[in-house]
Parts: C-alpha cells; sequence; structure tokens
C-alpha cells in the first residue's frame, strides 16, 4: 500500500468517517419497530366507550390462548406470526363471521361515541386536553440563551406538565363513587349466593319429601288394592253362604249387586222381632261360624 492512499485515509474529514460509522451500525443493528412513522394514535377518551377492533384482532383474541396451551414455550412474536399466516389461509366463510361482527362493533361504538359526545363529561374532557395542548404549546422545555447558555423552564411551568386530567379532584371523585358502587355490587352479589344457596337446599329437601311421599302413597296404594281384593274376595264367601237364606216375607237372596242392601234389611229383620225369626237367627249362626273356621 502505498504513502499516498494512508495520507488521503488519515486526512478523510471526521463528519464522513461518522456517516461511514453509522451507515456500519445501522446495517448491523436490527431496525427498531414501533408506531408507523406519520400515523397517529387514536386518543383514548376518559370514561368514553371502548374503541372496536378489527377482524384480524378478534381473531388473534380467540386464538391465542388456544395457541399458547398447545404450545406454552412458544414465545409472543412466534405466537403471532403463525396466527397471521393461519389468517392469511383462513376460509372466507370463516373470516367473514369475524369481519361481520368487527362492523357490528363498529356501528355500536359510533352510536354510543355519538351519544357520548352529547355528555358534559365528553364536553369538561375536551375542554381539558385543548388547554392541556395550548399549555404545551406556549411552554417550551429549554431556552437557549445566547449570553449565559442553557436555562430551563420555572416550577410553575413544570407543574402545568404534569396537570393530568385522571389526577384532578374530579376524576378521584369519580373513581371514590365507583369503588364504592362496585363493592355495593359485590356485597349485593355476595347476599344473593347466600340466598341461591338457602333455595337450593330448599329444593333439595323439597325433591327428597317428594320422592317420600311418592313411595308411601306407592305403598298406601298397595295396601288399597290388597283391602279391595281382600274385600271382593269376603263378598264372594257371604253370597255363596248366603244365597239358601231368603229374606222373610220377600223371599230375596243374596248376590254379588245386592250383598249390602241385603245385609242391611237382614239386619233390621233379626233386630225387630228375634224371637219370631228364631229359626232363621239359628241358621244364620251355624253359617257364621262355618265361616269363622
Amino acid at each position: 500500500m502505498n504513502m499516498g492512499g494512508i495520507k488521503q485515509e488519515q486526512n478523510e474529514p471526521p463528519q464522513l468517517h461518522k456517516a461511514s460509522q453509522s451507515a456500519e451500525q445501522s446495517q448491523d443493528e436490527p431496525k427498531k419497530r414501533g408506531w408507523p412513522k406519520g400515523k397517529k394514535r387514536k386518543k383514548v377518551l376518559p370514561n368514553g366507550p371502548k374503541a372496536p377492533v378489527t377482524g384480524y384482532v378478534r381473531f388473534l383474541n380467540e386464538r391465542r390462548e388456544q395457541m399458547r396451551a398447545r404450545h406454552p414455550d412458544l414465545p409472543f412474536p412466534e405466537i403471532t406470526k403463525r396466527l397471521g399466516a393461519e389468517w392469511t389461509q383462513l376460509a372466507p366463510d370463516d373470516k367473514r363471521r369475524y369481519l361481520d361482527e368487527a362492523e357490528r362493533d363498529k356501528v355500536q361504538y359510533a352510536q354510543e361515541l355519538k351519544e357520548y359526545q352529547q355528555t358534559e363529561a365528553f364536553q369538561i374532557t375536551t375542554a381539558k386536553l385543548q388547554d392541556k395542548k395550548l399549555k404545551k404549546e406556549d411552554t417550551p422545555s429549554i431556552f437557549v440563551g445566547s449570553g449565559s447558555g442553557l436555562s430551563f423552564p420555572k416550577a410553575s411551568e413544570l407543574s402545568s406538565r404534569f396537570d393530568i386530567p385522571i389526577f384532578t379532584e374530579e376524576f378521584l371523585d369519580q373513581n371514590k363513587a365507583r369503588e364504592a358502587e362496585l363493592r355495593r355490587l359485590r356485597k349485593a352479589n355476595i347476599e344473593f349466593e347466600e340466598q341461591n344457596a338457602v333455595l337450593q337446599r330448599h329444593i333439595k329437601d323439597m325433591y327428597n319429601a317428594k320422592e317420600r311421599l311418592e313411595a308411601e302413597l306407592g305403598q298406601d296404594e298397595k295396601r288399597t288394592q290388597a283391602l279391595q281384593q281382600h274385600l271382593l274376595t269376603i263378598k264372594h264367601v257371604l253370597v255363596n253362604s248366603l244365597s239358601s237364606v231368603p229374606l222373610p216375607d220377600t223371599g230375596e237372596t243374596a248376590s254379588l249387586g245386592n250383598l249390602d242392601s241385603y245385609l242391611s234389611r237382614l239386619s233390621g229383620v233379626l233386630e225387630g222381632n228375634p224371637h219370631k225369626h228364631h229359626a232363621l237367627l239359628s241358621q244364620l249362626c251355624k253359617l257364621l261360624s262355618h265361616l269363622d273356621r
């Protein structure tokens, strides 16, 4: 290598040397990814409706936990990469479901946002954000002076920067009210759960009582059928035994159809004049004693 080349390399301007070093570093280091340049983030309105997500994000939220359960050691970027490829290969009909749900949420969000923009809370929040923006534009962070070099903003100017809306007294009061409402709802939920448990025990007791009553009813029905069968047997025996004993004066004999009336009239005749119907009474005693055996 000649000396002229070395001298030229040594006399190279420092600006070009720094530029070449930065170019080499930019080639070696991976490009940092962040929010796309020129694209503004959507401002989140306090207490406003939640912005809807796209169909693709809906698909990611639904499939991410399934993918994570299937591959627990897979890093988050790789899961997102695989789900993105899966979304690309998804059938149009399956993809349409997520897109339709996202469109419905978008329409609902537009309606809720329109209603929220008519509220007093939105007007207050918008005014505070506008005031904060004006203060930020009017208050420089560092002043460059000609004689003294750098000069820093005053304490009052710094305090105005930290006037964040979420720490205002109005927000804190609203947060306390919501926490009180949440405690009330939790207490009511506990009471409802206790009442539900009591009702469940009552239902269980009533179900057991119902089963017990049904079992007793079945036993009573069986006993009733047995008694009816026994009564019918007795009636047959009485009819067979009393068929040869006609009633005085009428000559009527016993049968299954008239057994009750026959016995009633027979009892009346015997109680009215037992001496007159002594022979009939003796015959009945003989028949009944035979039945006892």
